[in-house]
């Protein structure tokens, strides 16, 4: 099986794309395939346009590069976002592609009288965020909780993609040997298709 793995930082020798690498090589490893989609080396604009909010309101077709995009996500068998935790959620880049790419009429349909319908159901999210914070500080605040309600239900619910795994890898400053953040980042490539796919949340 094939997944497409988006990565969205600048640095390509940053701890992002090492899990991303990683995880990669788990997939590999049990016999499946990855396409790794480095945003910010493809430099994939995450502006949402006039000719994006016309594609919005099916006035005019979607933009060719997210139709590209689109076209990618179609040939995987299951997406995995890979990203750093900014301010508590994904990166503006991240989020700008979701924003563009997951357009009404591919992710999700807008029908008359306020109905939606969840186009993307076919497709497990996993998702993976790396914290510079404790998972104490996470959980004392609620910043765990209010990243899935956010991005998990906010997201890919209302699109009717099911989030297969949910995962926050923490590497606090004052422990800076990221080994076992790699380490459980090739077993989530190892175990990603034998996840379960849970039923998709309820949009809000």
């Amino acid at each position: 099986m094939h997944a497409l793995v988006v990565v969205s930082h600048p640095d390509p020798a940053s701890l992002t794309h090492a899990v991303a690498a990683r995880l990669a090589e788990g997939l590999a490893r049990s016999g499946h395939t990855a396409e790794i989609a480095d945003l910010a080396a493809e430099g994939f604009d995450p502006r949402f346009s006039a000719a994006d909010h016309a594609a919005h309101l099916k006035q005019a077709a979607p933009p060719a590069d997210v139709l590209a995009e689109q076209a990618r996500i179609d040939r995987a068998d299951a997406l995995v976002l890979v990203y750093p935790v900014y301010w508590w959620s994904m990166p503006g880049l991240m989020k700008g592609w979701i924003d563009r790419v997951f357009a009404n009429g591919w992710a999700y349909d807008e029908a008359p009288g306020g109905r939606t319908e969840k186009k993307l159901g076919r497709l497990p999210v996993h998702l993976v965020g790396l914290g510079g914070a404790d998972r104490a500080t996470y959980a004392r605040h609620g910043y765990d909780v209010a990243m899935r309600t956010q991005i998990d239900h906010g997201i890919f619910g209302y699109c009717g993609a099911p989030v297969a795994t949910s995962e926050l890898l923490v590497l606090p400053p004052d422990a800076p040997d990221p080994g076992d953040v790699l380490a459980a980042a090739q077993a989530l490539g190892g175990r990603l298709f034998e996840a379960a796919r849970p039923e998709a949340a309820d949009a809000a």
